[in-house]
């Protein structure tokens, strides 16, 4: 077979790959928080679900040698997508039916693990497809298309479903149109890639048991496992996002709620824009600005004033509870406490390289972000029954507490000389 890599540049699908990468993950752990609390379910519920839906970006790496074995990283790809897009039809199409919510969860359940398989396939076709010089240059580009989708998923489209709240008086209808323009847009993404991506001569289908056997299974994890002060590492990636974790959960939730159940009593659109729009571009700009100084000064000097960035801009949430401030200062309140997210989740990812090195560094970091991905789940699953227990100022003030032990754990987490100087 032909290697196209030569002729087809990347720029004609890197950019799309990643946009399709971050629309199914966003609509499935965010936005489905969103169209749940319009559609009548409850805090608790709506938690504690959808918490869950975070279990295949976990757990993905145990599946990970068997998208390297079977098939092509190409055929994963375009069979995932197609997937993916029948998936979000199945949704669009629940939302109408009395058990909605029932079905709906279903399909975003498979989804989601549909959603991990194709970032595995995603990640190594782009290792395959991309020479060294390429990897390097588009690692920028692909974070940048993975950033609009998010946009997308949680700003545009939910403006979009709060306009057709208010055209057809129907949220149910609104909510079905939404995710099947995004199941549409996928079905796009779908011919074309089936159409656009190359055929790179190393993307081929390894013989399943000579590839198993070769692959050191529990070599590789025990080895994560053997690390210096594992312990420690461990409980930093577990609880360096405790409170944010708890608290990404319900501020959609929050912003939605009405004034007298202690919410702000935001509308849809109101939210795609505060949360959605303008937060996600303070999210990005922050994590920009974090990657910078990190590059000038080091991760070590770096860590704990980031993660201070990272917390302390949570009061701002006991602020909007406690007070109910106009929706001209909703706007910079999240604004700055997504930038002060980005800004200090930057330390926390390049930890997570720095802990994922040696000769398996490529399934050790998978490891971290699994483990990482737990972290979120955790909180999540529990946090709307404390929020319904509590109220939302005394939640918040939870999540404030929440983010000390994190903070803790950076006194003994593990650095060396050699780190501190690639991370300079």
């Amino acid at each position: 077979m032909k290697n196209q890599t030569v002729s087809r540049s990347p720029w004609t699908f890197i950019p799309t790959l990643y946009f399709a990468s971050g629309v199914p993950y966003v609509i499935i752990n965010n936005v489905s928080t969103v169209f749940y609390k319009k559609l009548g379910i409850n805090n608790t519920q709506i938690a504690l679900w959808t918490s869950l839906l975070y279990l295949p970006w976990i757990i993905k790496m145990f599946w990970g040698p068997i998208v390297d074995i079977y098939s092509t990283k190409r055929r994963w790809i375009v069979a995932t997508q197609f997937a993916i897009f029948c998936c979000f039809g199945l949704v669009a199409f629940s939302l109408q039916v009395p058990n909605f919510f029932f079905i709906s969860l279903a399909a975003l359940t498979i989804g989601a693990f549909i959603s991990a398989t194709y970032d595995i396939a995603t990640d190594g076709f782009y290792l395959l497809a991309l020479n060294p010089a390429q990897q390097a240059f588009f690692v920028g580009i692909r974070s940048l298309f993975y950033r609009l989708a998010v946009i997308f998923g949680s700003g545009i489209l939910v403006v979009v479903a709060g306009f057709l709240e208010v055209y057809f008086n129907n949220i149910a209808l609104s909510w079905t149109f939404a995710i099947g323009f995004s199941a549409l847009i996928l079905a796009i993404l779908f011919i074309f890639h089936a159409f656009i991506l190359p055929l790179p001569e190393s993307d081929i289908q390894r013989q399943p048991q000579g590839a198993t056997e070769k692959i050191p299974y529990w070599n590789v994890i025990s080895s994560y496992f053997q690390q210096e002060k594992i312990g420690a590492v461990l409980a930093f990636i577990l609880l360096y996002r405790f409170g944010e974790a708890m608290l990404v959960k319900l501020t959609s939730l929050f912003l939605l709620d009405k004034p007298e159940t202690g919410g702000l009593g935001l509308s849809t659109s109101e939210v795609g824009l505060v949360y959605g729009t303008f937060g996600v571009i303070s999210l990005i700009v922050g994590g920009i600005l974090g990657g910078f100084v990190i590059s000038k000064y080091g991760l070590k000097k770096c860590l704990f004033p980031m993660a201070l960035a990272l917390n302390l801009p949570d009061i701002f949430y006991v602020y909007m509870a406690s007070a109910k401030p106009s929706l001209t200062l909703v706007y910079p309140l999240v604004s700055l406490e997504q930038f002060g997210y980005g800004f200090g989740f930057t330390a926390f990812s390049v930890y997570l390289m720095y802990v994922s090195q040696g000769e398996y560094k490529t399934s050790h970091f998978a490891i971290s972000t699994g483990i990482m991905a737990l972290g979120m789940m955790l909180p999540g699953l529990i946090s709307g029954y404390i929020q319904e227990k509590l109220g939302y100022p005394v939640f918040f003030i939870l999540v404030c507490l929440l983010t000390i032990p994190g903070m803790i754990t950076l006194f003994f987490i593990p650095f060396k000389e050699e780190n501190k100087r690639q991370t300079s």
